[in-house]
């Protein structure tokens, strides 16, 4: 009977005993958590830094777009009002029945229209951006068919569609820097929230660390216990912070 009580007294632990085994499993898992919440803080950090980078890029080819598109009207806008100007002259010679100027400035015009229009500006005014044989074998009687068209005379640039066509790439670009930037934001938040919980963290390894300084079995438990608070309210926030973008451990570990 006295081998067996010794036996149970030595099978009890104290409470001393008790903690500093809570302590411990605390301070392991603690540490695996702080060492993830340092991993994935910086994971975000890279996929804010790639988007960032990647916002900065289009957004320099979205400028150099604008600039592009901006330079394209200007040329546009000069070919239609030199395309206007020969057709007042031709309209002017019709009328006034001198056949040589009409002969004269249709050819100009027509060598104009097909080396110098765009495929839009060209199916904006009704003209034929890929001219058959017919009508290229006669420049005079292919410029006067188009001209009795509505399409020949109507400017491309009073219509808003067509003048924003000039920055429709420009404008996707922007767009899709913008974009980046968003995402460099988010994950600069997460990145920060993760950069919370490891500091949250740090206070519970601190406090964990200072427990055994206590003489007091009370004071310990009190302790463990804001410990314990800050430790479950590090980690259920934590799982509230998205992981970053196209995240997969398994990559981790692939060769190759």
């Amino acid at each position: 009977m006295e081998e067996k009580s010794l036996s149970n007294l030595k099978a009890r632990k104290t409470p001393d005993e008790i903690i500093e085994l809570i302590v411990v499993i605390m301070l392991g898992i603690t540490a695996l958590l702080t060492a993830w919440g340092s991993w994935i803080g910086s994971l975000h950090g890279g996929n804010q830094a790639t988007s960032y980078t990647t916002s900065n890029n289009l957004a320099s080819e979205g400028n150099s777009e604008y600039n592009a598109g901006v330079q394209q009207m200007n040329q546009d806008m000069l070919l239609w009002n030199d395309i206007s100007d020969m057709q007042m002259e031709i309209s002017f010679a019709l009328t006034g029945g001198d056949d040589a100027t009409v002969d004269k400035v249709c050819y100009q015009l027509f060598y104009k229209l097909d080396e110098n229009l765009t495929e839009r500006m060209a199916e904006a005014i009704g003209w034929n951006y890929i001219l058959s044989e017919e009508e290229v074998s006669a420049p005079v009687s292919t410029i006067l068919t188009w001209m009795e068209s509505d399409e020949a005379y109507a400017s491309p640039f009073f219509n808003e569609e067509y003048v924003a066509g000039y920055f429709e790439t420009a404008n996707d670009l922007l767009t899709q820097s913008q974009e980046a930037l968003e995402s460099g934001k988010k994950a600069n938040a997460n990145g920060d929230a993760f950069g919370l919980v490891t500091v949250i963290y740090s206070v519970v390894l601190f406090l964990l660390g200072i427990v055994s300084s206590f003489n007091s079995t009370k004071n310990k438990i009190a302790v463990v216990a804001i410990s314990l608070v800050a430790f479950l309210f590090a980690t259920v926030y934590m799982f509230t912070i998205p992981m970053p973008t196209g995240f997969n451990i398994a990559s981790f570990f692939a060769h190759g």
